[in-house]
């Protein structure tokens, strides 16, 4: 238990520059409470003690802004960065080493009692405010960038944008993404489609304009 303990502070050293000392991590970081306290549910959950499991989701939530059902099922080193507003359903698997920011959403899409969460890979990255809905995959390390609404599941080595998301790097889209998720440089596909057409008219517009030059000098004068 201690060691996983000494691991979860060194992975937070790692993942957030701001991090100091031991003491600041334990005392000042709402994400490693969540999920210190999401194992002691977990364990309770698998363990039939559903009503305590519950409960004690519910008060972490009210304490750290968290919130992460008890029967999720999550790996070493899950880190949550500012992590107020991130919403875990109960069928959600994450594997090891996935970083998610703040206002992240792994939700379900149906009522049904089964699998209705997604399934996240190992060295994820999930975006601010990303929401990724229904029983799901995102595959080994794909990046959901902030905002992005995914209702598809997302290929190894991906990153998805958008709403709804889709891929824009992968191993068949453009290059692999960086092991940081630079929102400053995720592309727009909105913003690249209006981009090709307006590259489009204005190649149109030259070619109109060539072709109306070229009948105005074959038209005989007129002579009064």
């Amino acid at each position: 238990m201690f060691n996983r303990i000494r691991e979860d502070i060194e992975n937070v050293m790692v993942m957030d520059p701001a991090a100091r000392t031991w003491w600041e991590i334990i005392t000042c970081y709402p994400g490693l409470k969540a999920i210190w306290w999401h194992r002691v549910a977990h364990w309770l959950w698998i363990h039939r003690m559903r009503w305590l499991a519950r409960y004690i989701s519910h008060v972490t939530r009210f304490r750290t802004g968290i919130e992460i059902h008890p029967g999720a099922k999550i790996g070493r080193r899950f880190f949550i960065d500012h992590g107020m507003g991130v919403v875990i359903g109960e069928t959600a698997e994450i594997d090891d080493d996935v970083l998610m920011y703040k206002g992240a959403v792994l939700g379900g899409t149906s009522l049904d009692k089964g699998k209705r969460h997604p399934t996240v890979g190992s060295c994820v990255i999930i975006g601010s405010n990303a929401v990724i809905l229904g029983p799901i995959t995102v595959g080994d390390n794909a990046r959901i960038g902030s905002g992005a609404v995914v209702l598809k599941s997302v290929p190894p080595d991906s990153t998805a944008v958008g709403v709804p998301a889709r891929v824009v790097r992968g191993p068949h889209v453009g290059p692999k993404p960086s092991l940081a998720l630079q929102h400053d440089r995720l592309p727009d596909p909105v913003a690249e489609a209006f981009r090709a057409l307006e590259e489009r008219l204005k190649t149109m517009e030259d070619e109109v304009g060539l072709l109306r030059d070229g009948m105005a000098t074959s038209l005989p004068e007129r002579h009064n």
